[in-house]
């Protein structure tokens, strides 16, 4: 062998060693950073895999952040007829009387539901939200037992409101974890309505007021959602921002100042996006597996999720999972489409990521006489 071949040699090995030592190398991904906070969470929408977690589940006063759920409640109204944006409300003198926040809706005066949800959403308007709630419950006592309806509906289980305002209450409180699945039920059910907390101000009554989301002029992936602050709940953001096909929720409760809230949100989601991905690994009703069924019209089996599959890793790390199927032994028809017949794992680095159902992707009648005959003898052979 000439010395050109071995240096070609050379080279080549070269290349695959250091190829190889890349590929082995874990990825490091740093601790996250300090966040001046009571409690935070950082949750991926689509996985609702949670990156970043402080006291999550500690029982907090909401303040102003109550009106994510007022808003949801109305979308709801919207959605179901009962109420309509163009509808007129008459304002109370209790909605009048609303101290803190406002939109400065006059007594007696009549404001569209469109404008009273504009002063919710962007003004923060506790006088809009006791307006809102009189109007479609009565009473904002009764509009609270729809909120926490919804809220249990929701799986919030840390949750109670008291009022449809965050005004303090020893019984009004909720959890980081809960905010961040109501900020995803917002986002998710009611899409038009959740594009509003994206405008930056709003003029009624001659008067023009600025949403409080500063995160809303510093940054154009900020979206929504909604700021919050009373004495005893200090600063309080909950924050969704969308970059590339990524969405996150922070959730910041209990910072000392608007500065600290605006930058400890900032932070959180710059790390977020900068060290984790999220995909989309099946799509519902993609055929994952397809097994063997007895006694049926048919001997195959279409198995799959019956809902899109997303998973948050580590950046770069998408090849590295690891998926499962253990689907149930002698699977015997009738099966109904959705039935379930199995399990999907996950797993990336040891760790169980996603454990979900595998569902029948079609309904398989029983065969006829022969084949389920047929299907009988093989089994005795099984």
């Amino acid at each position: 062998m000439n010395i050109r071949n071995h240096l070609l040699l050379f080279v080549i090995f070269t290349r695959c060693f250091i190829a190889a030592s890349v590929h082995a190398e874990p990825l490091i991904v740093p601790a996250p950073p300090e966040i001046k906070a009571t409690s935070y969470i950082v949750m991926d929408f689509n996985s609702d895999h949670i990156l970043v977690e402080k006291n999550i589940d500690e029982r907090l006063p909401p303040a102003s952040l109550t009106k994510i759920m007022t808003v949801y409640v109305v979308c709801h109204e919207l959605k179901s007829g009962k109420i309509r944006l163009d509808d007129r409300v008459v304002v109370s003198e209790r909605a009048w009387r609303m101290q803190g926040s406002r939109m400065f809706i006059e007594v007696n005066k009549e404001v569209s539901v469109e404008d009273l949800l504009m002063g919710v959403i962007i003004q923060s308007g506790n006088d809009a939200s006791v307006a809102l709630a009189e109007h479609i419950s009565g009473s904002e006592d009764v509009f609270a037992s729809m909120m926490n309806n919804y809220a249990k509906k929701l799986g919030m289980t840390g949750t109670n409101f008291m009022n449809s305002t965050g005004l303090p209450d020893e019984q009004n409180y909720t959890t980081a974890r809960d905010l961040a699945i109501l900020a995803k039920a917002l986002i998710r059910d009611f899409p038009d309505i959740y594009g509003w907390h994206s405008i930056r101000e709003f003029i009624f009554n001659g008067i023009k007021q600025h949403n409080r989301n500063r995160l809303l002029w510093s940054d154009s992936s900020v979206d929504g959602i909604k700021t919050g602050h009373t004495e005893e709940a200090g600063y309080c953001l909950v924050t969704s921002a969308k970059r590339e096909d990524m969405r996150l929720i922070s959730v910041i409760l209990g910072a000392d100042g608007t500065n600290t809230r605006t930058a400890a949100s900032q932070s959180l989601l710059n790390y977020g996006y900068r060290f984790y991905e999220t995909r989309k690994l099946y799509g519902a009703n993609e055929i994952i597996s397809t097994t063997k069924i007895w006694k049926g019209e048919t001997d195959a089996l279409d198995l799959g999720i019956d809902h899109d599959l997303y998973v948050t890793v580590a950046r770069g790390q998408f090849k590295n999972l690891n998926t499962s199927v253990e689907v149930d032994p002698k699977i015997t028809a009738p099966v109904m489409k959705g039935e379930r017949c199995g399990t999907l794992k996950v797993s990336y680095s040891g760790k169980q990521l996603v454990t979900d159902s595998l569902v029948a992707l079609q309904t398989v009648t029983e065969g006829n006489m022969f084949n389920r005959l047929k299907d009988d003898v093989r089994l005795l052979f099984q």
